[in-house]
């Protein structure tokens, strides 16, 4: 079945158009929206472009601005707008990240019932506390906006692919794109065989961790730097670098405005590497869970954790509030350690104040967070999908999994620990940030073991034995004066670095890979908002 779906959505990557732009209008009488293309007006209700560029660049790029438009309009409806000029503008594409990322999911189609049957639940709970409750709680007011950018994003891709007479994508396929990362957990969980080793102290052994994260104070504070480096499947290098500007009433709201690195049909960056219009910069690692008892917490009646993220995102003013909103429903998937750095906290060259790094771990059950400012204000702070917190270590099963396979599971000795705590000094710009974040020398780095994994940016495509298209595929990096503006520097691709060959999918070619370049030399992009507030 999923075959004859898959090529009922397959088309040319032939690119027709390169650069897409659009506003739109809602009606109110009407309660729909009213499209026109190729125009950018200011008195629209959303409007923005896209320009999809990734085969030239490595990168599309996505602006979008919403309830900027001379008449009043109520923040559901610029949600609503924003996500369906999002849908409109980037659908073709979300079809063929769709056909890519199913597979590497989905490995059994036995899951499928149980999956569709929780994220449909899950959804209808997360709908029914909306209306229940977003007159006196701004976490579920704020959920509602994000759940009508979702109806959003979904009625956009269905009015392009009638436009061009084609089947829309399942309501599905989207919860499947935004929920990647909590699929990555939510999978192995609802998938038959594993039931009957859901009690036992291994649940899983991942084959890798996903990211390096770097957060950088020079010795004078005369700059922070951050960096992050993504680690999956080379089928989800489809990158977006998304602008979004909204003007919202809720005086709740503490970002209108993010930019961030994405993919096609997410409405969150997954990576995770954002800028916020708050002063906030949040990244993040992922922490895989070894003790498989902690996965009988699962239940849909939460909140997926990229719908938390949105939430603590929009609402939070500070690092300990991002914690407290983000804490709230735990849903125990895409469980990870995640990096809030307040850059209000920060006075270059004077002072870093308390405040300044809040690190959050989650686990099904646990969400602990804690002030780490003085990390930076010893240098640096890093990350490699390790927990850091005590408890968070032992209950996810770090702790036995150190006794029984070595220092590779050690907070302090495991290879990324060894190689930044080597490297970092040398960091003094966001030159050597960037060298230091696509760094890969295992051939000949003690620490590497001659492993393409055991380092900053993995290449598991090089391993001798069982070589595979996954490992580190990206870098952003920002630093303070930057960040202030939204802007970031990117590289889509697999590292080259040390005269590593480019990654080609020549040799892959049984991976889907609709619509990515067929090899990947791309440079560093700078990535900045073009528009304008009105």
């Amino acid at each position: 079945m999923f075959i004859l779906f898959l090529n009922l959505f397959t088309f040319s990557t032939k690119k027709t158009n390169m650069n897409m732009k659009a506003t739109l209008y809602w009606d109110a009488a009407q309660k729909s929206v009213i499209l026109k293309e190729g125009v950018m007006a200011k008195d629209g209700g959303a409007y923005g472009f896209f320009n999809d560029t990734l085969l030239l660049s490595g990168w599309g790029v996505l602006e979008i601005k919403a309830g900027f438009g001379g008449t009043a309009q109520d923040d559901e409806i610029t949600f609503f707008l924003a996500g369906y000029l999002e849908g409109y503008l980037t659908a073709g594409q979300m079809f063929s990240h769709y056909t890519n990322m199913y597979p590497e999911l989905v490995k059994d189609e036995q899951v499928l019932i149980p999956l569709k049957r929780f994220l449909s639940l899950q959804d209808s709970w997360a709908r029914e506390q909306v209306t229940l409750r977003r007159n006196s709680d701004p976490l579920w007011s704020h959920l509602g906006l994000i759940l009508a950018q979702l109806d959003g994003l979904h009625a956009g891709a269905a009015e392009w692919a009638k436009s061009k007479h084609r089947e829309p994508l399942p309501l599905f396929a989207l919860q499947l794109l935004n929920g990647v990362g909590d699929l990555l957990d939510l999978v192995p969980a609802l998938t038959p065989r594993s039931n009957s080793s859901a009690g036992t102290a291994t649940f899983r052994r991942p084959v890798m961790g996903l990211c390096t994260a770097l957060i950088k104070v020079l010795p004078g504070y005369e700059n922070l730097l951050l960096g992050h480096s993504s680690w999956y499947t080379y089928a989800a290098t489809m990158r977006i670098y998304k602008h979004w500007d909204f003007r919202v009433s809720d005086g709740h709201v503490a970002a209108g405005r993010m930019s961030f690195s994405s993919y096609p049909g997410f409405l969150t960056s997954l990576d995770d590497f954002y800028l916020l219009g708050s002063g906030l910069l949040m990244t993040q690692t992922s922490i895989a869970v070894f003790n498989g008892a902690l996965f009988s917490r699962l239940s849909p009646r939460c909140l997926l954790a990229w719908q938390r993220v949105r939430l603590a995102n929009g609402l939070a003013r500070g690092g300990e509030e991002w914690a407290q909103v983000f804490s709230r429903y735990n849903s125990g998937t895409y469980n990870s350690q995640y990096m809030v750095v307040d850059l209000s906290k920060v006075s270059l060259r004077h002072s870093i104040r308390s405040g300044a790094l809040t690190v959050v771990e989650q686990i099904p059950g646990k969400v602990v967070h804690s002030d780490q400012t003085q990390a930076l204000r010893s240098g640096y702070w890093p990350s490699y999908n390790i927990p850091f917190h005590a408890d968070v270590y032992n209950l996810s099963g770090y702790g036995a999994m150190w006794r029984r396979y070595g220092e590779d599971f050690s907070y302090d000795l495991c290879p990324r620990a060894k190689i930044l705590r080597r490297d970092q000094a040398k960091v003094s710009d966001l030159s050597f940030l960037k060298h230091l974040m696509r760094y890969n020398n295992y051939r000949r780095d003690p620490y590497s073991k001659g492993h393409p994994c055991k380092t900053i940016c993995c290449r598991n495509d090089l391993r001798t034995r069982r070589p595979r298209p996954a490992g580190c595929y990206d870098t952003k990096v920002t630093d303070y004066q930057m960040a202030l503006q939204l802007s970031a520097e990117a590289i889509n691709g697999p590292t080259t670095q040390g005269g590593l060959r480019p990654f080609s999918w020549r040799s892959f070619n049984l991976t889907a890979h609709q619509g990515l370049p067929r090899s990947y030399e791309f440079p560093f992009v700078t990535m900045k908002p073009a528009l304008r507030r009105p």
